[in-house]
């Protein structure tokens, strides 16, 4: 199978998971958005709306996003989101 086509099987895997978390995001004015799948698989998101500024958006991206990838598509090694705002601390 052609990388690209793989690639987009992930994408398409990666959409279908996030699906599974999207309403609960929305409940709260935010979304997520894949901006890329990289060669090492890893997949880079963008936090949307209330999410892109939320103090807690690094517990969200850490027990809802990466978890619902990670358990729905085994093949993608890691995921960054480019606009995770830091937990105070």
């Amino acid at each position: 199978m052609a990388e690209s086509a793989y690639n987009e099987i992930l994408l398409q895997q990666v959409e279908q998971a996030l699906d599974t978390i999207r309403p609960y995001l929305k409940t709260d004015g935010g979304d997520v958005k894949v901006l890329e799948i990289t060669e090492d698989r890893v997949v880079q998101l963008e936090l949307m709306g209330a999410c892109g500024s939320c103090p807690m958006s690094a517990m969200t991206f850490k027990g809802g996003i990466e978890q619902a990838i990670m358990r729905a598509v085994p093949e993608i090694k890691g995921i960054q989101a480019v606009n995770l705002t830091p937990m105070d601390v």
